[in-house]
């Protein structure tokens, strides 16, 4: 309490700021990433039938996740109902994958629908699966404003891959 009032409590995010002020390229980042036909150099470390599964290039944990569909669409009504569907069982597999590489504490699962509501890339709707352990506010982020994520994404990919694949060639 400041003088009698509440004080509003923020979360600073300083390591986005290479993303914020990098080039964006004016194609579709996902789309080249699909393209690309190399899921390792890409991230990507599942292909379903309607959508896929990428590591976040700029995470805010390690094992930070997106789902999205292969069709460039940006919003949800532009979506089928396979891809929905297929969205709400790829959740529900990186959950599980998540769970049994990483044992996290709990998840941030959501969608960041348009410019004011955080999307980075709008032009093409995605999931975000966010790990999450207790205290994995390190001291770092508060005293030096950096973040330490602890794992290259080259090494999530590696850990997180064979996970994915065991997990789903059981079905």
């Amino acid at each position: 309490m400041l003088g009698g009032k509440e004080t509003l409590e923020h979360l600073w995010t300083p390591w986005r700021m290479e993303y914020i002020l990098s080039e964006k390229p004016r194609e579709c980042p996902f789309c080249r990433a699909v393209e690309a036909g190399d899921d390792r150099a890409c991230h990507i470390v599942y292909r379903g039938e309607h959508c896929f599964v990428i590591l976040n290039k700029y995470p805010y944990n390690n094992g930070h996740l997106m789902i999205l569909p292969y069709r460039h669409v940006a919003e949800l009504h532009e979506m089928t109902p396979e891809e929905r569907r297929e969205m709400m069982e790829l959740l529900e597999l990186c959950v599980r994958v998540l769970r049994q590489s990483s044992r996290p504490d709990g998840f941030n699962v959501g969608l960041n629908l348009g410019e004011a509501a955080g999307a980075g890339v709008q032009c093409h709707i995605h999931v975000h699966v966010v790990p999450r352990w207790h205290g994995d506010t390190n001291y770092m982020t508060v005293v030096n404003g950096v973040r330490v994520i602890p794992e290259l994404l080259d090494e999530t990919w590696e850990r997180l891959k064979p996970v994915f694949d065991a997990l789903t060639s059981q079905h």
